[in-house]
């Protein structure tokens, strides 16, 4: 059995103020069933009393002199200004000194003039949600009326760089533009965009795998292309999550993202009546630890039923995984993506596995390079100009 120390990352719980609710009707997307958890007739509102509890337990429990709030949807922005505000204001009531982040999700579609203000002035790092170019983005995000919702994001994009205002790029992955890699990553280039997240999108009904769902292998070639890319030009003007966390991985310290580390369980996320669940992939009545009107944060992110979900990340990863070379900077991923069996026959492997072990042993050499320039404090960007000779 692994051992799990309680304090050893930040708490962290993503708030969800207006539930799943949402202005678009994305195809793949895991969220919208979530309504179906509670009644139709209620409002999905957070209220401010617990708006203001939470703000103050959430501060209280963190062992940190740094707070992050993260905001998250559904679509955030369906939430008015004044919330947001009121959400501030606890935070200087409850902060006592803290350095107290605020990061806000949203599709980027109800961004204004307004808005652009409000996060400039209270240093919001916005999270924007875009699959890349036109046809590719358009191809399954709509808006509830079918239209396409490419101009209003890109419209959304350029108040942001007008007002200053810090944000990062979330592109999902799917069946369509997984084959377009280069078009993907060189758009938000073109946008100026220096954060790039990807999430590929793997979706089942039934147990059977939803037609935009990636291929795995493609995943891998995905990742691969848009590596090579970045490693020959970019390294260290331009940023890539996976990238990163596979150097963490190499470097034997914390990603950063859970779905690389060795357990889980530190990331909760509380609905708008209070619902906390294990995970924001896991809003299932089986992964509710509780509500925060009847048990405090603290209780219910450190309780046995949410340390074993944080442990099951890395004692159910079956034995191939365990004997993998590339264990270290993997870790069997996200546990929903564990749909799949062996070749032996044992549940539980990573429906990306293909994907991520081609990736994992073409970066290989790179990482071990740039792993041996950090050792030796120097800057892992000296790989650009050693890249095209690696692999020859």
């Amino acid at each position: 059995m692994t051992t799990f120390a309680p304090f050893a990352r930040p708490l962290y719980v993503m708030l969800k103020p207006i539930g799943a609710v949402c202005n678009m009707r994305c195809s793949y997307c895991y969220y919208l069933e979530k309504k179906g958890l509670y009644p139709t007739d209620r409002k999905y509102l957070m209220e401010d009393s617990l708006l203001e509890e939470f703000t103050k337990q959430y501060i209280q429990s963190q062992t940190s002199p740094h707070v992050l709030f993260t905001w998250h949807g559904g679509e955030t922005l369906l939430r008015d200004i004044k919330f947001y505000k009121k959400a501030l204001e606890y935070q200087r009531k409850y902060g006592r000194g803290r350095n107290i982040q605020n990061t806000i999700q949203t599709n980027g579609t109800l961004i204004t003039e307004e808005w652009c203000r409000f996060f400039k002035e209270h240093n919001f790092l916005v999270g924007i949600s875009i699959d890349g170019t036109r046809e590719h983005h358009d191809k399954y995000r709509k808006m509830m009326d079918g239209r396409p919702s490419f101009d209003l994001v890109l419209r959304g994009i350029a108040l942001l760089k007008m007002h200053g205002v810090e944000f990062n790029i979330m592109g999902v992955v799917n069946d369509y533009n997984v084959d377009y890699p280069l078009d993907f990553y060189n758009f938000f280039k073109s946008i100026d965009c220096h954060y790039i997240q990807f999430a590929p999108v793997v979706e089942t009904k039934d147990g059977e795998l939803l037609p935009w769902s990636v291929d795995s292998e493609k995943w891998g070639d995905f990742l691969i292309a848009i590596f090579d890319e970045w490693v020959r030009k970019d390294v260290g003007n331009y940023f890539v999550q996976y990238f990163d966390n596979a150097l963490a991985g190499w470097m034997g310290v914390d990603p950063g993202t859970c779905i690389f580390a060795k357990t889980c369980g530190h990331a909760g996320v509380m609905e708008f009546n209070g619902d906390v669940y294990a995970c924001d992939h896991f809003v299932f009545p089986d992964y509710k630890i509780g509500n925060i009107h009847s048990m405090t944060l603290t209780e219910m992110m450190y309780s046995p039923k949410q340390i074993r979900f944080g442990q099951d990340k890395f004692d159910t990863l079956p034995s191939q995984c365990k004997r993998c070379k590339y264990l270290k900077a993997c870790y069997g991923e996200c546990p929903k993506n564990r749909i799949i069996a062996t070749d032996s026959g044992e549940a539980g492997l990573n429906y990306l596995c293909i994907g991520y072990y081609k990736f994992f042993d073409h970066i290989a050499p790179y990482m071990d390079f740039m792993k041996n320039e950090l050792l030796n404090k120097r800057s892992p960007a000296n790989i650009m100009q050693v890249a095209d000779k690696i692999r020859k």
